[in-house]
C-alpha cells in the first residue's frame, strides 16, 4: 500500500497500527497510543563454523541471508581464541542482519505467512525462549523453507536464529504482541 506522498507502507506494519495497537490498548488500559509495546528491530543470526575454513561457504550463506532479509549480512569474527574449538581471534564465524522499521516489517510479514507454514512438523514456537526483558528469540533449522532460496544452489544448509526486540520490559505484553502479528505459539494443554 502506498500513502498520498508515494511512500510505501508494509502490510504488516499496516495491519499493527489498524488492528494490533486498538487490541493491546483495550487489553492493557493503555491512556495513548504511543504506550502500546512495538518491535524496535530484528537480528538475525547465523553462526558459521566452517567460516574460518572455507570463505566460499561463507559467502555463499552471505549471499542467501541478504537474499532473505533484503539486507547485506555482517560478517561476525571471534573475539578471542578458544584452544578447545580450533579457534583463532578475528576469524569469520558467523552472519548478523539487524533489520528495523519497513524491512523489519516485509521479511516478519513473509516470515509468518510464507516461510513458516513450510516448516516441516511444526506446531508452533516455544513460550520458553523470552528473556527477562520482553524480547524473543527461536531457532529455524534450515534456511530452505524461505522461497528465495533456490533448493538447487545451495552447498550446505544452515540454521539461524531470529531475535524480536521489543519495547515492552513484560514478558506477556510481548507475548500478546508477537501473537496478534501472527507468531505462533504452542498450545498449552
Amino acid at each position: 500500500m502506498k500513502t498520498s506522498n508515494g511512500v510505501h507502507i508494509p502490510r504488516l506494519l499496516k495491519r499493527y497500527r489498524e488492528e494490533v495497537v486498538p487490541v493491546l490498548i483495550k487489553a492493557r488500559g493503555y491512556k495513548n497510543t504511543l504506550q502500546s509495546p512495538h518491535l524496535e528491530k530484528v537480528v538475525i543470526n547465523m553462526g558459521v563454523k566452517e567460516g574460518a575454513a572455507d570463505i566460499k561457504i561463507l559467502d555463499q550463506l552471505a549471499n542467501e541471508l541478504g537474499r532473505i532479509t533484503g539486507q547485506k549480512p555482517v560478517v561476525t569474527r571471534a573475539k578471542k581464541s578458544i584452544s578447545a574449538f580450533k579457534l583463532r581471534e578475528g576469524v569469520p564465524i558467523g552472519l548478523k542482519v539487524t533489520l528495523r522499521k519497513n524491512r523489519m516489517y516485509e521479511f516478519l510479514d513473509r516470515l509468518f505467512n510464507v516461510a513458516m507454514p513450510r516448516i516441516r512438523d511444526f506446531r508452533g514456537f516455544s513460550l520458553s525462549s523470552f528473556d527477562q526483558h520482553g524480547n524473543y528469540t527461536l531457532g529455524i533449522q534450515e534456511q530452505i523453507i524461505f522461497p528465495e532460496i533456490e533448493f538447487d544452489r545451495i552447498k550446505k544448509v544452515q540454521g539461524m536464529d531470529i531475535t524480536f526486540v521489543t519495547t515492552t520490559e513484560n514478558k506477556d505484553e510481548a507475548k500478546q504482541l508477537l501473537e496478534l502479528l501472527g507468531l505462533p505459539f504452542k498450545k498449552i494443554n
